[in-house]
């Protein structure tokens, strides 16, 4: 199923890319299938979308955060693939235990979830915003534990060397939700017009359907049957749930520390107007699109990493990284370049830039694009060496690293530049880089002292255990 571990840098290079572009790709398309619920939603009025908005941005956050939990299964599998190729047994388990860790936080998320109202109440939403968000996230909440098991075997088809599969399930994710969209939302084809509970009904059904199609897959595929992922779904492993906690929590922590820097930038911009809030949601929407590359990247990463740490490759784990990181912060360089010189182009894509109207909005989208320019490459750097670090299963130190820069010097730089100088968004955006810098510095550090600090095992595993 995998290739013999690469002895060269071009030979690392070729593993790497392969494995990653399917996964970029598949969290390319996943943005699109969030982006066909704006496309409907918006059609309802500003009062829909801003429920909406609001209501997935909470939810997304939980979602993401369980995603980094049940994630902690790719580099346990990785490392035993590590130490002999046909861990049939230690796959399942992996699998069985991070799924249970997901069900189980799922239902926690859920519960987050169903205290919208009062949440919305104490940021100072509108009632009318709050009457609209309610029942919205009452429909959509039940998508949390099929789109949280769905990223789990995604995650793991990609490890066992079967990336392409969640790409093909995740276009078909992307007509399967454009066709919820559409029948629910104003009741096409002979269903009732829902409006925008129909938009999370939607959403609630594709992510059903979706684990459906990695079930199926992963019953009648020769190659992937045999490790019986779903036998003996209902026992207890208990040294396998700890470490799928112990590698799993940690990176949720620190996707809620990134995540809540940036929802908490938003809410700056909010109080300093509304047109800094609109620049900053345009300067951002283009940074996030980018970053996926690099995050498909950083997903390939951990695999490659896991399997040299399980193998005690300390030379395999040395070019796997070496290969991550030239290529992710070489892409963002590339995004960088097109956000310094070409920043009008990218607004095309949202707004006309030559209107009068948007002159004063143009401006500022282009003052937040040229500080985005600078944190792509640092949100690049930092993004694939975390995830190297959690090739090595090494996700303590680094949730740290992320609690630390992401709330002290990243969201204090942009309270304070943004709120109580004259910098205003400009300074909430230099915060946001200040906290990224941070991150990427220390991570890099950690990283390139990885022998030194002994995370990098002298021998395969299954020899220290001996």
């Amino acid at each position: 199923m995998f290739e013999s571990p690469p002895r060269t840098l071009l030979g690392e290079a070729r593993a790497t890319v392969s494995l990653a572009a399917p996964l970029v790709a598949s969290n390319l398309l996943q943005m699109a299938v969030f982006a066909i619920d704006v496309v409907f939603v918006a059609r309802l009025g500003p009062t829909a979308l801003a429920a909406s908005s609001l209501t997935v941005s909470v939810f997304g956050l939980c979602i993401w955060s369980l995603t980094g939990l049940v994630g902690a299964a790719s580099p346990l599998i990785a490392a035993e693939l590590g130490r002999r190729s046909h861990a049939v047994r230690e796959v399942r388990r992996s699998v069985r235990m991070a799924a249970w860790a997901g069900i189980g936080a799922a239902f926690v998320a859920m519960a987050i979830c169903s205290m919208i109202g009062p949440i919305l109440a104490v940021t100072g939403q509108s009632p009318k915003v709050i009457a609209l968000a309610v029942p919205f996230m009452h429909v959509l909440m039940w998508a949390a534990i099929p789109t949280i098991l769905g990223a789990l075997l995604r995650s793991t088809l990609a490890t066992l060397g079967r990336p392409t599969i969640g790409l093909a399930i995740t276009a078909l994710a992307l007509c399967l939700n454009g066709l919820g969209n559409w029948l629910f939302v104003f009741g096409h084809g002979g269903m009732p017009a829902l409006g925008l509970q129909g938009s999370a009904l939607s959403s609630v059904m594709t992510s059903t359907l979706t684990l459906i199609a990695y079930v199926l897959v992963i019953r009648f595929d020769r190659r992937l049957r045999r490790y019986r992922m779903f036998g003996r779904w209902w026992r207890m492993d208990g040294e396998r749930l700890r470490d799928v906690l112990a590698i799993g929590l940690p990176i949720t922590a620190t996707i809620v520390a990134e995540g809540g820097l940036f929802n908490g930038a938003a809410f700056l911009m909010g109080r300093i107007g509304e047109l800094p809030l609109a620049a900053h949601a345009l300067a951002l929407q283009f940074a996030s699109i980018m970053f996926m590359v690099p995050f498909g990247i950083a997903q390939a990463a951990t695999i490659r990493v896991g399997r040299a740490y399980g193998a005690g490759d300390r030379h395999g784990v040395t070019l796997a990284g070496h290969v991550a990181l030239l290529t992710g912060v070489g892409f963002m360089s590339l995004a960088a370049a097109l956000l310094l010189f070409a920043p009008r182009t990218i607004m095309v894509l949202y707004i006309d830039p030559s209107l009068p109207a948007n002159a004063a909005l143009v401006a500022l989208t282009v003052q937040y694009m040229s500080v985005a320019a600078a944190f792509q490459l640092f949100d690049g750097a930092q993004t694939v060496t975390a995830s190297l670090l959690r090739g090595l299963q090494d996700t303590r130190v680094p949730m740290a690293i992320a609690l630390f820069g992401y709330w002290v010097p990243g969201m204090g730089t942009a309270v304070w530049l943004g709120l109580f100088t004259p910098l205003a968004g400009m300074g909430v955006w230099l915060g946001l880089l200040a906290g990224l810098v941070t991150v990427a510095a220390l991570l890099i550090w950690r990283w390139h002292h990885r022998v030194a600090l002994g995370l990098v095992p002298d021998a395969p595993l299954r020899d220290q255990a001996a």
